[in-house]
């Protein structure tokens, strides 16, 4: 009998320990060869249960010391991994040297995580054909998705147009930074550029649909759908929208989140989350309570549990902000 119930105690004992010990994580990709979008590979060991990190637009007008601030709280919370939703870099030149010297700064800054981060592209990144091919030449597809744990996540390109609208887009653009700037006459709400759809809501192109719609269908079992772009592309109607991939996405979970706008927004649609970021140092509405910094945690249990910090309220064991301070608001 007390074997019998030794025994017993050992297979409960081993069982809490298996149920309890951690696992080498899954990571799948389809980027063969080449640069890749991503700073790593290596994960720590997970339980059942996992977090995760976003954070916003950097640009544009970016406030010196911000992000700084971001990757030393980013490590004191240690999440498995930091995604992005682009405006990384000011960007918005065919200028090569100017390029790289931004990155560089941007690369230099992020090296210091602790933890893997995913690059994506925004407006500031990618706002010329030049720039989309230095984005492939450092940091291969614009595009992609990876699976972790189980949970998907969508990479997706906003700015994801033929080259020649790109162009146009571009040279609108120019145009109507001269008018701020006082370079030439005009009213900047009445630019061409202003009146482009794609200067708010984006743009994708077939070729995206098609590929994530792959995805989907190799991954019709996912725990959760993480949907992640720069610019709003589900407020885009017509066939460069976001509109039919939703609707392929209607029989699974999901959460989209994007940034661009530069002010925190959340609204239920299609009966999911829908969340606009804030800012993790881009240039600020003033007056607007909304337009703040802050970083995004996500814990991915049975379903995500999202957090959004200020990062003025993120101090240290001394009470204060680490590693640099908050600039003020500007417009």
């Amino acid at each position: 009998m007390k074997m019998r119930t030794l025994f017993l105690s050992m297979i409960l004992i081993l069982a809490s320990c298996a149920t309890h010990s951690k696992t080498k994580p899954t990571f799948e990709h389809d980027v063969a060869g080449g640069p890749v979008p991503w700073t790593s590979d290596e994960f720590e060991m997970e339980e059942e249960d996992f977090t995760f990190a976003i954070i916003s637009d950097l640009n544009g007008g970016e406030r010196e010391g911000v992000y700084n601030t971001a990757v030393s709280q980013l490590n004191r919370l240690d999440p498995t991994f930091v995604l992005s939703i682009g405006d990384l870099i000011d960007g918005g030149t065919e200028d090569q040297q100017q390029l790289t010297k931004e990155w560089d700064s941007f690369d230099e800054r992020t090296s210091r995580l602790n933890m893997p981060f995913f690059y994506l592209g925004g407006n500031h990144d990618l706002t010329n054909p030049v720039m989309r091919e230095f984005w492939k030449n450092r940091f291969g597809p614009r595009y992609y998705h990876f699976v972790y744990e189980g949970v998907l996540f969508l990479m997706m390109d906003s700015e994801d147009y033929e080259e020649e609208r790109m162009l146009e887009i571009y040279h609108a653009r120019d145009n109507a930074l001269k008018i701020i700037k006082g370079e030439i006459e005009g009213v900047y709400e009445e630019s061409e550029y202003y009146n482009m759809p794609e200067r708010r809501i984006g743009g994708m192109s077939n070729m995206q649909l098609e590929y994530f719609k792959s995805v989907l269908d190799n991954y019709s079992n996912a725990k959760w759908t993480f949907v992640l772009m720069h610019k709003p592309l589900w407020m885009r109607e017509d066939e460069k929208g976001l509109g039919k991939l939703e609707a392929l996405l209607h029989d699974r979970p999901y959460t989209v989140m994007n940034g661009h706008f530069h002010t925190f927004s959340y609204r239920k649609r299609n009966g999911m989350d829908y969340t606009i970021l804030g800012t993790t140092g881009g240039a600020q509405h003033e007056g607007d309570s909304m337009s703040f910094d802050h970083i995004t945690l996500v814990r991915m249990a049975q379903q995500p549990v999202i957090t959004h910090l200020k990062i003025d309220g993120i101090l240290d064991e001394t009470g204060n902000v680490p590693s640099g301070t908050i600039a003020p608001h500007r417009q």
